[in-house]
């Protein structure tokens, strides 16, 4: 068995909860999706974070320029730069990832003020914990992106690529699989959500998901303590992962029981 099977068997517990977790059979009406939206899009936004903190560890960034150790995880991290923050979407429009997610949040009437007034907030150098705080987010939400961040502060490179692969490219694809085929959200009123959700999954399950695997091995090369380093993290954003997803679910069941 190599590392990265032993990462996958480790984690294979945590991908079974997440992967039958009952806030995808809770999204049952447009409600319910937009409470969902308003939270999740914060772990949309974050993910930016993580990608380009990999980018600025493995590209040249800065001047003046000079040669990659690897060029071909650095042509791999600007290939997903390149997805994710430049795509198309559905008109055929260049849009990042974040803003066709925001777009599909007005499509569906969900509110953006407290992305909005958290961005904001970041704009004007605050912490993220400060941040987060003025903004009132939810302690779970605020949680699974101070995390990110915390990763990021590492500055390691294994431990930022192993949030992002086995918290994120590894395992959205089954997700937004499973958000697709257990909630009733197929209908021209969520059309943008659908395409979002059907991009990620055509591109982190074909192409990025292999691809950041690899990226991982190359990394962490036969070093155990990044190996164990890099097993750790992924179990971690997980969890958060997990967290998060409770914490939505009990919003939506507590808005439910408001409406009854």
């Amino acid at each position: 068995m190599n590392h990265i099977q032993r990462i996958e068997e480790a984690l294979e517990p945590l991908r079974v909860r997440l992967n039958h977790h009952k806030l995808y059979s809770t999204l049952d009406s447009i409600n319910d999706v937009k409470i969902f939206m308003e939270q999740h899009v914060f772990a949309v936004w974050d993910f930016m974070s993580l990608l380009k903190s990999l980018q600025n560890q493995l590209t040249t960034t800065t001047l003046p320029w000079v040669p990659v150790v690897n060029p071909a995880t650095s042509r791999f991290i600007n290939e997903i730069v390149l997805g994710e923050e430049s795509d198309v979407n559905e008109l055929g429009e260049p849009k990042s990832h974040y803003e066709m997610y925001l777009d599909a949040m007005l499509q569906v009437g969900a509110n953006t003020k407290q992305i909005n007034t958290f961005i904001n907030h970041i704009k004007e150098g605050l912490s993220i914990t400060d941040a987060g705080l003025k903004a009132e987010l939810e302690a779970e939400t605020l949680n699974f992106i101070q995390f990110s961040f915390d990763v990021i502060a590492t500055k390691k490179p294994h431990v930022i690529a192993s949030a992002f692969t086995f918290g994120r490219e590894d395992v959205i694809p089954d997700m937004f699989f499973q958000i697709i085929n257990q909630s009733k959200t197929e209908s021209n009123t969520f059309s943008k959500l659908i395409y979002y959700l059907k991009r990620h999954i055509e591109l982190d399950g074909d192409e990025h998901g292999p691809l950041s695997l690899k990226m991982i091995e190359e990394l962490c090369k036969d070093d155990v303590n990044k190996w164990e380093e890099a097993l750790t993290t992924a179990k971690q954003a997980l969890q958060h992962r997990i967290s998060l997803w409770d914490s939505i679910a009990r919003r939506i069941q507590k808005n439910t029981l408001v409406e009854a």
